[in-house]
C-alpha cells in the first residue's frame, strides 16, 4: 500500500505549503506580505501562486493603496478542504496509519 497516494501534489512544494498556511490563518494576504513573510523572490513566489490559482486553490484581487497598485491573495473554499485533507494525509503518514 502506498501512504502517499492521496498526497495532493500541489502542495508538495516548500512554497506551495507555505502559501496555503499563510492563507489559512488569514483572510487575505497582500503579494508584497507574503514575500516577506516566505522570504521567496518575486519570480518564485508569482509562479506558485500562479500553479494554485490555477488549481482553483486561492484567488486574488487587485486594488489600489493610493497610486500604487496591490494584489491581494486569499484561499478559495476548495483551496481550504484541498489542504485540509493533505494535512490529514501528511498526519496520517507521520502516524504510520
Amino acid at each position: 500500500m502506498n501512504l502517499l497516494q492521496n498526497f495532493n501534489k500541489a502542495f508538495e512544494s516548500k512554497a506551495r505549503l507555505g502559501i496555503m498556511s499563510v492563507l489559512m490563518v488569514n483572510d487575505d494576504v497582500s503579494f508584497n506580505a507574503m514575500k516577506e513573510i516566505l522570504s521567496l523572490t518575486d519570480g518564485n513566489l508569482a509562479t506558485h501562486l500562479r500553479a494554485l490559482e490555477e488549481a482553483n486553490y486561492i484567488s486574488f484581487r487587485k486594488e489600489f493603496v493610493g497610486r500604487k497598485p496591490n494584489t491581494v491573495y486569499s484561499a478559495t473554499e476548495l483551496g481550504k478542504k484541498a489542504f485540509n485533507e493533505h494535512l490529514n494525509e501528511l498526519e496520517k503518514f507521520i502516524k504510520g496509519t
